[in-house]
């Protein structure tokens, strides 16, 4: 699902990758452990702040990532045209991930498969693509959020089949994750390490 206006300026915003670098990723590294020398992917890259994060913070050697839009993907090519070889970037589908089974130590979601109708195959992808002992960390919106009227307003979202945190947690365990960490803010937003 592509961003509306709003959010896209929103996810283009400043504060927003202020809080991806300081607090989300602080708690993903203390929580999941860096990832050093790894091949990792971030699904829905956006304007790429996500990629220098995981390079810069945790230690990848290489990062693939893809956004469905490809507007983030233009502006992630640029942001990230310094870093070389070791960044892939394409336009792709968290539902179906081009790439080989087993593939990557880690794979990072910075607030995407709320976004996604389907979005327990998008976690089945995840799984696939990872390494045995690979990590996913994420961050997610929850459905109190996505039913809130002011977030109706102004952000497009799937309203059917959404996850509150449990049911999040459950979809990463049906999937074949343990759960390494997680926590909640107010039934709003959920961080996740889990383990393949």
């Amino acid at each position: 699902m592509l961003l509306n206006t709003f959010e896209f300026a929103l996810v283009n915003n400043p504060a927003r990758a202020l809080f991806q670098r300081h607090m989300e990723a602080r708690w993903m590294l203390k929580s999941g452990g860096a990832v050093p020398d790894g091949h990792a992917l971030e699904i829905g890259c956006g304007r790429g702040v996500g990629v220098e994060i995981i390079l810069d913070r945790f230690g990848a050697q290489h990062v693939d990532a893809f956004d469905l839009d490809p507007r983030m993907v233009r502006r992630a090519v640029q942001r990230l045209r310094n870093r070389g070889e070791r960044v892939r970037l394409w336009v792709g589908d968290a539902t179906c991930i081009t790439a080989p089974d087993a593939a990557y130590d880690a794979v990072f979601d910075f607030g995407i498969i709320h976004h996604i109708p389907d979005w327990r195959k998008a976690v089945a992808e995840v799984f696939r693509v990872l390494k045995p002992g690979g990590r996913l960390y994420a961050e997610e919106m929850l459905k109190a959020f996505i039913h809130n009227p002011i977030a109706r307003a102004l952000t497009e979202h799937p309203l059917e089949d959404r996850f509150d945190h449990m049911a999040f947690l459950g979809g990463l365990e049906a999937a074949g994750f343990s759960i390494r960490a997680e926590k909640e803010f107010l039934n709003y937003v959920g961080w996740y390490v889990a383990e393949k």
